[in-house]
């Protein structure tokens, strides 16, 4: 079956476009460590079950993620993805947010994406992920999309053949794009990586992933610091670091009032990173503001149950940062053309 065609797109606020994958989470928790249960000696051959105290199903998917803060950060993002036959009661929710949904697909012979994942005592987590309909996200084209009111272009996770294409032809349509490999470096080849970096504006991965990226092209940093203006590494509970031309900006975590479930936080920093960018605002600022987009989604469990206003946002900045008055750009329209 023929995927459907895109809504009809409103060319008059278009800005910033989200590939990735649309997908639904099964958050499950172990009531241990899974590091008590890996037995090195015998890492070739691994035969583990764990059982879970609990499993919830919540919205996901990487683009939504984003989108969903950014939304709340008073950006107005599109999602460039494909849901499945079961998406109607995530659509009808996204829409209720007011989420731009013109450029997603639903494929009607098959189901949305789905994420199983299971995290232990120290949030560390073990996950699988079903591709089902994203594995026709390919067939979407940046191409069908005004290009002249899209500002920025985000390639997050999502089939290998999505990412290609959507960095690739942002790149000859001359949008800035935001390559965002994150848990597909590890079934994007070598050759891949390195075309999705080079020429990039930002780059953002965890410290993991940016060490694989590493040993996997062969690359350096100084490497890196050529192909794309800004490196952006999060750290979990050690922050970010944010590397540019003009040297390295280390960026201390956020604090949380409570710990609920770490699934999607990173998504939320790439939002608060994205909404200070838009604004104008210097790459400190940026970093600062997705260390606190992200503890937003860490003190709740599910990846788009947090809820704030843009004052409610700044009184957590100002009790983790300190005051600011260039703080007062976030209430204003991002700038459209930077």
């Amino acid at each position: 079956m023929r995927p459907k065609r895109f809504g009809q797109i409103r060319e008059d606020i278009l800005s910033i476009v989200i590939s990735g994958s649309i997908a639904y989470d099964y958050l499950m928790r172990f009531p241990g460590r899974f590091r008590e249960h890996i037995l090195m000696d015998h890492v070739n051959r691994i035969s583990l079950s764990f059982l879970v105290d609990s499993m919830k199903r919540q919205r996901g998917g990487v683009a939504p993620n984003i989108a969903y803060s950014l939304k709340l950060l008073g950006c107005d993002p599109l999602i460039l993805g494909t849901a499945g036959q079961d998406f109607g009661d995530y659509q009808k929710w996204l829409s209720e947010q007011g989420l731009r949904l013109d450029g997603v697909r639903i494929i009607e012979d098959e189901y949305t994406a789905s994420f199983f994942v299971n995290t232990d005592l120290d949030n560390n987590q073990i996950a699988t992920f079903y591709a089902g309909a994203m594995r026709k996200a390919s067939d979407l084209s940046l191409k069908d999309l005004p290009k002249d009111q899209i500002n920025m272009v985000v390639v997050s996770p999502n089939s290998p053949e999505a990412m290609k294409r959507h960095a690739r032809e942002a790149k000859e349509l001359g949008i800035p794009l935001m390559y965002d490999p994150s848990q597909q470096v590890v079934r994007l080849s070598k050759e891949d990586l390195i075309e999705g970096i080079d020429g990039a504006k930002i780059l953002i991965v965890n410290d993991y992933e940016h060490a694989l990226i590493l040993e996997k092209t062969g690359l350096t940093d100084d490497d890196l610091l050529r192909m794309v203006e800004v490196i952006v590494v999060t750290k979990e509970e050690d922050g970010s670091e944010i590397t540019t031309r003009d040297g390295k900006i280390h960026i201390p975590p956020a604090k949380p009032h409570r710990i609920a479930e770490p699934t999607g936080v990173g998504d939320a920093y790439r939002a608060g990173l994205l909404a200070g960018y838009f604004r104008g605002l210097p790459w400190d600022v940026c970093g600062r503001l997705g260390s606190v987009a992200a503890i937003f989604v860490l003190e709740h469990e599910g990846t788009q149950e947090h809820h704030y206003t843009i004052d409610e946002f700044l009184d957590r900045y100002r009790e983790n940062f300190g005051d600011d008055q260039r703080l007062e750009k976030l209430k204003e329209k991002p700038i459209l053309n930077r």
